[in-house]
């Protein structure tokens, strides 16, 4: 054993360790740092003793304060059903237009169906609503089926478009030329016209002819669903094809591409995904957003 070493310099003791010259002081864990370990090391025993712990194969240490989270997660979810079901019996009870009427009602579904559209349509329509490409706006009141009331929406919601519903909205634009029912050179005549329809400017005194033979052709192919003058029809989810609102695009290029090789969008039925009431409440956030500034 060697003796007691005293270093010159801080006048405390030494290990007795030496590395190239250099000696280890004998220092002391730092009292704090033991209060530390002392405390924490007491908690934890305290905590072993009060809480559920320790695996024991298919159970566990109960703890004596016999606290059971899933008891406690349980409880909040009954909680919060509870809570929701305060407001959820008026939804279900009141018509549209009284829940619109009822303000802090309102002001419920527009903060739960903001969260029920991120999570079942945003991926489509936008978080805002604004649309994707070939996925529609939803804030613009421009709307394929119905009056856009909330009801009509709710509606499409259940049934979907061209979806596996038995009730489905159904509608699909023909494809012309694909399937020969024109002719490439109809085809640009027809869309000419309808390119016209939103830009007035198209119609030029060189361009008359064409735009001519297009209105005629779009009498005896389209205007059945369009309309005769192209406004569309919301009975079968036709649109109106004046108002330079434009699903696919409202390029010539592209109205002659949607002509020549038609459209079938498709909207899922929600009917059996969402509750007929998160169905309503998503209805009245949809409705929401043409009239909210």
């Amino acid at each position: 054993m060697s003796a007691e070493e005293i270093d010159r310099v801080s006048g405390q003791r030494t290990t007795g360790h030496e590395w190239n010259g250099i000696t280890e002081l004998d220092t002391p864990v730092p009292r704090g740092i033991l209060i530390f370990i002392v405390v924490t090391h007491a908690f934890a025993l305290l905590w072993w003793i009060l809480m559920p712990t320790w695996p024991l194969g298919s159970t566990y240490t109960k703890g004596i304060l016999g606290y059971d989270l899933h008891q406690s997660a349980d409880q909040a979810v009954l909680n919060n059903a509870a809570q929701r079901a305060s407001w959820t019996t008026q939804i279900d009870a009141l018509s549209y237009d009284e829940i619109q009427a009822n303000q802090p009602l309102m002001t419920i579904v527009k903060q739960t169906g903001r969260r029920l559209f991120g999570d079942n349509c945003a991926a489509c329509h936008g978080i805002r609503g604004k649309g994707n490409a070939n996925f529609p706006n939803l804030t613009d009141g421009d709307w394929l089926w119905g009056d856009g009331s909330a009801a009509t929406i709710a509606e499409t919601m259940r049934v979907g478009i061209n979806s596996a519903h038995e009730e489905t909205r159904f509608a699909q634009m023909p494809a012309f030329g694909r399937d020969q029912m024109l002719s490439s050179t109809e085809i640009r005549a027809v869309a000419d016209f309808v390119y016209s329809l939103s830009h007035p400017a198209n119609s030029t005194p060189a361009s008359t002819q064409q735009i001519a033979a297009g209105r005629d052709l779009f009498a005896a192919n389209c205007a059945g669903c369009h309309g005769e003058n192209a406004t569309g029809n919301r009975e079968v989810g036709a649109p109106n094809l004046t108002d330079n609102v434009w699903l696919y695009g409202g390029d010539l290029q592209t109205i002659i591409t949607t002509i020549n090789g038609g459209r079938q969008g498709h909207m899922p039925t929600w009917s059996g995904r969402l509750t007929p009431t998160n169905i309503k409440i998503l209805a009245l956030y949809v409705h929401s957003l043409n009239v909210s500034p």
